[in-house]
């Protein structure tokens, strides 16, 4: 391999020179690569890598050749039985910017660029990040994972976490299972299929599993996938513990909803293709029946009494009640409460009195006029002339909220009979009508409270206003010392003296300084994109070695070296800027009559 080197006239013709130079750059063993030399002075290697130098003069010299590496400068050893040959031998770790230097011959910046060594890349393809093992299914779960990495994969496991148990009694169990066979020869690529056996697992039903992948590289780098869950269905069913003869509901008096309604009423739409009709006619006078509790449940508001008590409070003829016998207390209905026997006159008098407000056509004194058959009419009319059941005096709504009460009842009505007549298409329109009845009704009838929150005290305007006091009223202030930001002086010092030398006329004292000057920096720049900088630092270092020896500068290097000392200045801040003067008359003095 050929370094180019700078020619210096300073140079005598007896020194010893740098004749051949020779690279090679052993990679580390993860990387399974054999060693190599480069083609070029600038190359790429892996993390670790030796790299070896090694060059040869012309003649024995005293002082050994300088590998300038980065900031550091390294004398180069002799190599035994040769006394031209000169070598060293670097581990890399970090991207760096080489030259070699032999008295005042000096080479060109190199770059090696330094790659690391990238972790393995694990990716699930199945299954999801949450899986559920339904009853039936074959308890087993089929994973697939794409394993990848830039030198070699080592090993790969399989780590599983059974949850076994309900509430505080709950046990982890972890379980690994090597995946390394399907790495044999330490591919790059791989596609494991390994499959989560529940039942060798230990779990059972209502059981849960988290699991996750692990992989290494020849580096022993390690990955870890996402966890991922697997639970297996409960199908246990928890039975109530209390004796069926106690006649106990647990379950709470519950009112279904208009808005449930239209959804039972459609979710047995979508499945009637897929029932017996007798089980369509069946869940269809099922949701008629709730149809009903909830328009009776909407009818108290408007006075309506309820289907059990129409009838219930007709006297029974005295005959007949004189030979039924009369049963105990709780005996013959599921209910005790239901069999109460208060005395006759006792009850009466309870219940109906002249203030109780009630219509009570049988509580008129006898020397009104009625006759025998009238009174018993009246008597046996009497409980169907309450005035419960009246509308305008049951309650105390709006009538336009008693209208829309009315419309929702109405339509529960058309809704309810084709329910029970199994008419399911049909009653949805009526269910849609209620449902948005009832949330209009439900606005009207909202009251709304203002907010109660924390008002001010009223400002003293009259002692206040107009004084000029401003006592309290400055904004805070405060102040700190802050030092100006650097402005690149050597940066800005170093283009000065690039622009003076590409204009015509000698060049400026203490030019080559100005250039040495700024060359770390632009090191730098060149060490993290070589491809961008390299060749400016290279021109710099020509161009200062020519100042430096009075020589005439080649000045087809300084526009790249402008543009690279350019680019490493900051961006300047916006600043406003004059718009052009109007160029013509009528542009003039169309401004003009503006102003």
């Amino acid at each position: 391999m050929a370094l180019r080197f700078q020619e210096t006239p300073a140079q005598p013709a007896t020194a010893p020179r740098i004749v051949e130079t020779r690279l090679r750059v052993q990679p580390p063993a993860y990387t399974r690569q054999a060693a190599f030399a480069p083609a070029a002075g600038s190359f790429r290697c892996a993390a670790g890598s030796r790299v070896r130098w090694q060059v040869r003069l012309s003649r024995p010299s005293k002082t050994p050749p300088v590998l300038e590496l980065g900031t550091r400068k390294l004398p180069l050893r002799p190599v035994p039985g040769d006394s031209l040959a000169f070598g060293y031998e670097e581990v890399l770790s970090a991207s760096a910017l080489y030259r070699l230097r032999l008295g005042g011959q000096v080479s060109d910046d190199y770059s090696i660029e330094v790659v690391p060594d990238q972790a393995p890349v694990i990716r699930l393809i199945q299954p999801k990040a949450y899986t559920l093992v339904e009853f039936g299914q074959p308890p087993r779960v089929a994973i697939e994972a794409q394993l990848k990495d830039d030198y070699g994969l080592s090993r790969a496991r399989l780590v599983a976490t059974v949850a076994q148990g309900q509430g505080e009694a709950v046990k982890f169990t972890e379980v690994i299972t090597e995946l390394s066979t399907g790495l044999s020869g330490q591919p790059t690529t791989a596609t494991l299929r390994p499959v989560l056996n529940l039942r060798a697992l230990g779990l059972s039903y209502g059981d849960e599993v988290y699991f996750y992948l692990q992989a290494w590289d020849n580096r022993q780098q390690l990955t870890r996938s996402d966890t991922y869950l697997v639970q297996w269905e409960d199908t246990t069913v928890q039975n109530s513990t209390l004796d069926a003869s106690l006649g106990v509901n647990t379950a709470p008096a519950y009112f279904r909803s208009q808005r449930q309604i239209i959804i039972d009423t459609e979710k047995l739409l979508a499945e009637q293709s897929r029932l017996p009709a007798a089980t369509v006619q069946e869940r269809a006078n099922s949701i008629g029946v709730d149809q009903k509790l909830l328009r009776m449940r909407y009818g108290k508001f408007l006075g309506e009494e309820t289907d059990e008590s129409i009838g219930g409070a007709t006297r029974p003829d005295e005959q007949d009640q004189a030979t039924k016998p009369v049963d105990p207390p709780g005996m013959g209905s599921v209910v005790a409460e239901d069999h109460t026997t208060p005395e006759p006159a006792a009850a009466a008098a309870e219940e109906h009195h002249e203030n109780d407000g009630h219509d009570h056509s049988a509580g008129l004194p006898a020397g009104t006029g009625q006759s025998a058959a009238e009174a018993r009419t009246a008597e046996l009319m009497e409980p169907y002339m309450h005035r419960h059941d009246d509308s305008e005096t049951a309650d105390f709504l709006e009538p336009a909220v008693k209208a829309k009460l009315q419309a929702v009842l109405a339509q529960m009505w058309e809704s309810e009979l084709r329910l029970r007549t199994g008419q399911l298409r049909e009653a949805l329109p009526f269910e849609y009508r209620a449902l948005r009845l009832l949330k209009e009704v439900q606005q009207q009838t909202r009251a709304y409270v203002k907010k109660a929150g924390f008002t001010p005290p009223p400002m003293p305007e009259a002692t206040t206003r107009l004084t000029g006091d401003l006592t309290g009223a400055a904004a805070p202030r405060r102040q700190r010392q802050l030092d100006a930001p650097p402005q690149q002086p050597t940066l800005r010092a170093a283009l000065t003296v690039v622009r003076q030398l590409r204009a015509a006329g000698p060049p400026p004292a203490g030019a080559a300084a100005a250039l040495e000057q700024v060359g770390p920096e632009l090191s730098r720049a060149a060490l993290q994109t070589p491809g961008r900088y390299l060749a400016a630092l290279r021109n710099l270092r020509e161009v200062a070695a020519a100042l430096r020896a009075r020589q005439p500068v080649d000045k087809t290097r300084l526009p790249s070296l402008e543009r690279a000392l350019t680019n490493l200045l900051p961006v300047p801040a916006p600043a406003p800027t004059a718009r052009p003067a109007p160029n013509n008359q009528l542009t003039r003095r169309y401004f003009n009559l503006l102003n």
